[in-house]
C-alpha cells in the first residue's frame, strides 16, 4: 500500500536521468497528451525527455538544482529548481524559478509534492532569493490549486509553444 511505502528524498545527480527522464514523461503524457495534437506533443516529449533532450542537459547544469522524491528506489516525483528564465515582471535580483515539480498520479494527496515544494522554498532562500516563481499552464487547475494554497499568486501571462500553436500560461510569485 503506498501509505506505508516509505518515501526518500535527495539531491540528483547527472547519472539519474536514466531513471528521472522516463518518469517524468510519463507524469507529462498521463496530465497533458489528451490536449494536444499527438505528433507534435510526441515531438515535444522527445525534445524534453528524450536521451539528449532537454532534462538530461539541465540535470548536467550545476546552476538548476533538483530534489528527487523515491519509493523503493525508484523515482516518484521530483522538483526544479533554476535561475530565474520566466519572463516574470519585475523581478527582484536573484529571484529563482520553480522550473517544475512533478508527482506520478498514484502519489497524489501523499504529501510529496508538499515535501518538495518546501525543499524548493527553503532552497530558495539558503541561496539567497528574495522572490519564487513559476509558470503554470493555463488549464492545470489542481496545480493552480496546490500554488495558491502554498503562497502563490498570479501576477503575469506568457506563452509556450508546441506543435506551431501557442498557449497560455499563468506566471505566479511567491515573496520568499
Amino acid at each position: 500500500m503506498k501509505d506505508e511505502t516509505p518515501l526518500t528524498y535527495r539531491n540528483s545527480v547527472p547519472s539519474d536521468a536514466k531513471s528521472l527522464a522516463p518518469m517524468a514523461r510519463r507524469i507529462f503524457v498521463e496530465t497533458f497528451a489528451h490536449l494536444f495534437e499527438p505528433t507534435a506533443f510526441a515531438a515535444f516529449c522527445d525534445s524534453a525527455y528524450g536521451e539528449n533532450g532537454s532534462m538530461v542537459q539541465d540535470l548536467g547544469d550545476a546552476r538548476i538544482l533538483w530534489r528527487i522524491a523515491e519509493a523503493e528506489g525508484k523515482p516518484i516525483g521530483y522538483a526544479k529548481l533554476r535561475p530565474l528564465a520566466a519572463p516574470a515582471p519585475n523581478a527582484a535580483l536573484g529571484a529563482l524559478e520553480l522550473q517544475q515539480i512533478y508527482v506520478a498520479a498514484e502519489w497524489h494527496g501523499k504529501g510529496v509534492a508538499r515535501e518538495l515544494l518546501d525543499w524548493s522554498v527553503s532552497a530558495a532562500r539558503q541561496l539567497g532569493a528574495t522572490e519564487l516563481y513559476l509558470t503554470v499552464f493555463d488549464q492545470n487547475e489542481r496545480a493552480k490549486a496546490f500554488y495558491g494554497k502554498h503562497g502563490f499568486s498570479e501576477v503575469g501571462r506568457c506563452t509556450f509553444t508546441l506543435g506551431g500553436r501557442d498557449y497560455d500560461d499563468r506566471v505566479w510569485l511567491k515573496p520568499l
